[in-house]
C-alpha cells in the first residue's frame, strides 16, 4: 500500500504486490522492506514465518459507535414481525433504549465493554479504530463517553481516535426545539478541546433529525474551534448532506447511501473522502447501498467502515464488510484493500502513520491465512487474521486445535 493516499478514482484498481518479500522492524517501527534473499543477511532477534501467507498493513476502521452501554438484541425479533422502528421507539427501543442504558452504566463498565470491543476487533486484524460518543445526548453522559475512549486509548494497544457526535438524535425533551439542543452541544466545544477528548466532531443530517441548515452552522461552529468535521449523510433521504460535506470541507461524508449524482460528482473534485457503510444496509436488511461503484468511477476517495454500533450494524468484523463490498458494491479486491487502509487512515486523518507498510511507520501489521489478497473477500463471514502487529508486537496469535 505504497500509494501516500488518499486514493482516488482509478488509482484504487493499481495495487502493489510483492512476492517472497521480507519486512524487518526495530523500536516498533518498519526499518527495512525487501526480499527474502537479502533478509537472510540480516542479524534478527525474532523471525515470524509466513511463507505462503498474505502480509498486508493493520485494517482501519474509520467510523464506530464504539462506547455504549446495554445491547438491543430483542429489537431483531420486532423488526422480523414487521414492527417499524416508530413503534420499536414507543416501546422503549431504538438509540433512545442505548442512550438509556449508557446513562446507566458507570465510567468502569463502559470501559471494560469498549476494552472487549477492541479486543475482537484486533483479533479481526484492526489496529487502528476510529470511536464516536452520541449515546448520552446531555452533557455528563457525552463526556463520560468521551472520557472512555480517551482511557481506551491509553489501556489498549489499539490506536482509538474520538469524535464528538452529541448531534446525534434529538433528545424528547428538545423535539419541539433541537436549536437549543445544538446549541448546549456546541457549547461543550471548549470544554471537549481543552481536556483533549475528541479531534472531530460529527453530526447526523438526516429527515426528522437536524437540516442541512442546521448541520453548516454547528459544525462551521466547531471549525472556529479548531475540530476536523464529520457528516452522518444522506443516509436514508437525499437531502444534500453529501454536498454539505464537501461545502464545508469535512475530511469525511459518512454513509452516503442516497448520495445524488451532483454530489458524488461534488465528493470526486473534493478532498473529502467518502465513508460507506455496507454493513448497515445488509443488517437492515435493505436493498439500496451507496453507489460506491460510481463514486470511484467519477474519481472520488472512498473508504469502508462496519459501523459498528447496538442498533444497525452489530459487527467488529471489517473483513466481513470488506465482502460485502465485493458482493454489493461491486467493488474489486484492489479498491477493497485501499478502502480499508490508506484512505481509511485519511479520513481520521492517519494518513501520515497507518494504513501502510512502509520504512519510517508503525509496525502495525497482519498476516493472514490467505495466499493472496483476493481470498479474504471471497471467503466470507470467518477470521482470517493468524497473527497481528501493532507497533512492532505481536498483538495476537491464532493457535491451532489440532
Amino acid at each position: 500500500m505504497d500509494k501516500k493516499g488518499p486514493v482516488k478514482g482509478k488509482d484504487m484498481n493499481d495495487l502493489t504486490v510483492m512476492e517472497d518479500a521480507a519486512v524487518a522492524i526495530t523500536n516498533g517501527n518498519v526499518v527495512w522492506i525487501g526480499s527474502v534473499e537479502k533478509a537472510m543477511n540480516i542479524q534478527a532477534e525474532q523471525t515470524i514465518d509466513a511463507e505462503g501467507k498474505l502480509v498486508t498493513p493493520g485494517l482501519v476502521e474509520p467510523h464506530t459507535h464504539l462506547v455504549f452501554g446495554g445491547s438491543r438484541e430483542k429489537e431483531m425479533a420486532l423488526k422480523q414481525q414487521g414492527v417499524d422502528y416508530l413503534d420499536i421507539l414507543k416501546q422503549g427501543g431504538g438509540i433512545l433504549a442505548t442512550v438509556n442504558a449508557t446513562k446507566k452504566a458507570n465510567y468502569e463498565e463502559l470501559l471494560d465493554k469498549t476494552l472487549f470491543h477492541l479486543d475482537r476487533m484486533a483479533m479481526h486484524g484492526i489496529t487502528t479504530v476510529e470511536a464516536k460518543s452520541g449515546y448520552g445526548l446531555d452533557r455528563d453522559t457525552e463526556l463520560k463517553q468521551l472520557k472512555v475512549a480517551k482511557e481506551a486509548n491509553v489501556k489498549h494497544p489499539l490506536d482509538v481516535i474520538s469524535t464528538f457526535l452529541g448531534a446525534h438524535a434529538i433528545p424528547p425533551e428538545y423535539r419541539e426545539d433541537p436549536e437549543s439542543f445544538l446549541d448546549v452541544m456546541s457549547d461543550m466545544f471548549d470544554e471537549i478541546k481543552e481536556n483533549n477528548l475528541a479531534e472531530f466532531v460529527d453530526i447526523f443530517t438526516e429527515t426528522g433529525v437536524f437540516t442541512v441548515e442546521q448541520s453548516r452552522r454547528y459544525l462551521q461552529k466547531a471549525k472556529e474551534k479548531g475540530f476536523g468535521v464529520k457528516l452522518h449523510a444522506d443516509e436514508i433521504d437525499q437531502l444534500g448532506g453529501t454536498e454539505l460535506a464537501v461545502e464545508v470541507g469535512a475530511i469525511s461524508g459518512d454513509h452516503l447511501a442516497v448520495a445524488s449524482d451532483e454530489g458524488i460528482e461534488q465528493l470526486a473534485a473534493s478532498n473529502t473522502i467518502g465513508v460507506i457503510l455496507p454493513g448497515t444496509s445488509f443488517y437492515l436488511g435493505k436493498d439500496i447501498y451507496a453507489k460506491a461503484r460510481q463514486m470511484i468511477d467519477s474519481g472520488a476517495a472512498i473508504a469502508i467502515s462496519t459501523d459498528f454500533n447496538p442498533g444497525s450494524s452489530v459487527t467488529e468484523n471489517l473483513q466481513f464488510i470488506m465482502s460485502i463490498a465485493a458482493l454489493r458494491l461491486k467493488l474489486s479486491p484492489a479498491e477493497i484493500w485501499y478502502a480499508v487502509t490508506v484512505n481509511a487512515a485519511h479520513a481520521i486523518s492517519r494518513g501520515h502513520e497507518a494504513g501502510s507498510i512502509a520504512t519510517g511507520r508503525k509496525a502495525d501489521i497482519v498476516i493472514w491465512d490467505a495466499p493472496n489478497y483476493m481470498y479474504i473477500p471471497y471467503h466470507y463471514g470467518v477470521n482470517h487474521a493468524k497473527t497481528v502487529i501493532k507497533n512492532g508486537e505481536v498483538l495476537y496469535e491464532r493457535q491451532s486445535i489440532r
